[in-house]
């Protein structure tokens, strides 16, 4: 019996001094990836890294094929969720304590400040690597073969991504998160535009219906501020986690990122997998009629994903993590004095990603909140589907025609798009001239119509023109970009108070 004890506690204490061991073996459970065997198993046997294929295609490892900007979106999402968590512990959604719990995170809570500095830097960051991720996909022709839906699934995380750093933008319920919260619920209302100038507002109040809705009254209180925390922290992040779900999943399914045809590696690479590795010899036992699998083209150009993807995913999280640290150390998210609505702002501002609607806004309300956006969206949709043209697919531009296109649109949109704001801010607008003038024609012929007008013609032109519908969706693109910075510079940097232009802040007028 003493014997059978003494072996129980020695069986105990062998199970304790080999519990790394065990663990490590329960995680990895092709054991430690030392063969090319055990490094494929590793990544097909595991939940998270079965979202990559085993081998990897050496364009995708090329930095300037990609730049990381899809991965970097991606931990930069990982960073807000769980700052995001940590910030919810200590904020109350409720206009009497919002505030003051904002605060506290701020000069009270240890590590607080810099908390919330990663998670608001770190947020708008998703914003700025998601455009340049998706502009990438744009320019490699990355939205063909097969990978149109996922392309539609990308704007619609743009979209989210945009609608989930508002909402956080509103929840400290300071200046500026009123003020941005009553612009954005005129945005909404702005069919009411239409209504008006059409007499059936009281029959078919469609702006003010929506407007309602969204701030749970007339005006902006406890209710508008419960609705956007849910929508803050349930509700946008909830869809961001489907969508990047079946993004990643159909990246996998479509078989990684494309590759050009004509992809040759700059360095020759040794057979170091697949199904003939190097260190046996094979005969030919018998020849069959029929397509084989492709024996050899699997291994040539690709390497195993473990480590050499898993190595550069790991590089780019850290140096994401250690760029956003550092910014947020230096750089302190705004906070401004409690809300009040007694007191507006002058000029009241969105934030700097909505800053060029809201300068569409100021020539018709309705265009700049509704239509102008909308047809934007619809036509990033619609771009897999408009130009089909297979060629190319991988390429920068394309090819030698394409980097002309896109910089003679950078210059013409550049110019054309200044020109045109140069002259409202010299001239004004219809209303200037005729004070009476029909709001509808107002709506109908504004700078931001004619603008996208521009833009239409001009990428029709280039199609006619060079017999390439991918010609033309990439001067249309491109004149997309650059207006959407100029708009965004135009409202940061040269409207002041009124909404007036001024070259530089010290010119706003002192009461």
């Amino acid at each position: 019996m003493e014997e059978k004890a003494r072996s129980g506690i020695a069986r105990f204490k062998e199970n304790i001094r080999s519990l790394k061991r065990s663990f490590l073996s329960s995680f990895l459970r092709s054991g430690k990836p030392v063969s090319d065997k055990s490094r494929a198993e590793v990544i097909v046997n595991n939940f998270f890294l079965h979202m990559q294929g085993v081998k990897t295609h050496l364009n995708t490892l090329r930095p300037t094929y990609t730049f990381g900007l899809g991965l970097i979106s991606f931990f930069l999402f990982v960073i807000v969720t769980i700052s995001g968590i940590l910030l919810m512990v200590y904020y109350s959604p409720s206009i009497e304590h919002a505030y003051n719990t904002v605060k506290d995170i701020n000069y009270v809570v240890f590590g607080g400040r810099l908390i919330r500095n990663i998670h608001k830097w770190a947020g708008e960051g998703m914003i700025i690597f998601v455009m340049l991720h998706m502009a990438r996909v744009f320019y490699t022709g990355s939205y063909k073969q097969g990978r149109e839906f996922n392309w539609i699934v990308g704007v619609m995380l743009l979209t989210l991504t945009m609608g989930v750093n508002l909402s956080g933008y509103m929840l400290p319920w300071d200046q500026l998160a009123y003020w941005a919260l009553l612009i954005v619920a005129n945005i909404i209302g702005s069919p009411r535009e239409i209504t008006d100038a059409l007499g059936i507002t009281r029959y078919f109040d469609i702006g003010g219906f929506f407007k309602e809705l969204s701030l749970g009254g007339t005006i902006a209180g406890k209710e508008s501020l419960i609705r956007v925390y849910l929508l803050h922290i349930i509700l946008l992040p909830g869809l961001m986690f489907i969508f990047l779900a079946v993004h990643f999943w159909r990246i996998r399914k479509d078989g990684g990122l494309t590759k050009p045809e004509t992809f040759a590696p700059t360095e020759k690479t040794e057979k170091t997998g697949g199904i003939f590795v190097p260190y046996k010899t094979y005969g030919l036992m018998a020849l069959s009629e029929g397509k084989t699998p492709a024996v050899d083209r699997d291994v040539e150009n690709s390497v195993l994903s473990w480590p050499h993807l898993l190595r550069a995913e790991l590089a780019v999280f850290m140096l994401t993590l250690a760029g956003v640290i550092v910014y947020s150390f230096y750089i302190n998210a705004p906070i401004k004095e409690p809300a009040n609505p007694l007191i507006p702002e002058n000029p009241a501002k969105a934030p700097w990603y909505f800053l060029g609607l809201q300068e569409l806004l100021s020539y018709s309300a309705f265009m700049g909140g509704v239509g102008l956006p909308g047809m934007a969206l619809l036509g990033f949709v619609l771009i897999p589907y408009l130009d089909r043209e297979q060629e190319y697919v991988g390429i920068w531009f394309s090819n030698k025609q394409g980097k002309i296109v896109a910089l003679e649109a950078l210059i013409v949109g550049t110019v054309v798009n200044i020109g045109l704001l140069a002259f409202v801010v010299n001239f004004g607008w219809f209303r200037n001239w005729w004070p009476d003038i029909p709001q509808l024609l107002i709506t109908l012929i504004n700078p931001g119509n004619i603008w996208v007008g521009f833009m239409i013609a001009y990428s029709i032109w280039v199609i006619k023109r060079t017999g390439s519908t991918r010609m033309g969706a990439i001067a249309l693109f491109t004149m997309f970009l650059i207006s959407y910075v100029i708009f965004t510079a135009m409202g940061t940097y040269f409207r002041g108070p009124n909404w007036e232009f001024f070259w530089s802040k010290s010119q706003w007028p002192i009461h």
